[in-house]
């Protein structure tokens, strides 16, 4: 991260132009550059770090691990509160149906001669 830089002697030859006296604007320089070193601190002082960030992935995933293991037992206590009625149907076993074969056709029979008496 790069940090922004302050040129006090730039600040203070400024501050000289506009009739400051030499002592004042050197002290206003000083006390101008402290401030912008504190707020430059804070500001790193607020930045997540590698670890800050593999922790809070920790803790995210325990209380996402939590959180299902409480789904799960939410589920199993109401379905022990409220049991669903349950049919078992039992089906017969498929059966193959048969049509049966049609009867051979009955050929004619030549006549039989008469017999003699």
């Amino acid at each position: 991260m790069h940090a922004a830089t302050f040129d006090t002697l730039e600040f203070t030859e400024q501050l000289k132009a506009a009739g400051v006296p030499d002592e004042q604007a050197k002290g206003h320089a000083k006390a101008l550059s402290g401030v912008l070193h504190k707020v430059e601190e804070s500001r790193q002082d607020a930045l997540a770090t590698k670890g800050d960030l593999e922790t809070l992935e920790l803790r995210m995933t325990i209380k996402m691990g939590a959180m299902i293991l409480a789904s799960i037992g939410m589920i199993i206590g109401y379905l022990r509160a409220f049991p669903m009625p349950v049919q078992i149907v039992v089906q017969p076993p498929a059966q193959e149906m048969h049509q049966a074969a049609p009867a051979p056709p009955v050929a004619a029979q030549p006549a039989l001669p008469p017999t003699p008496k």
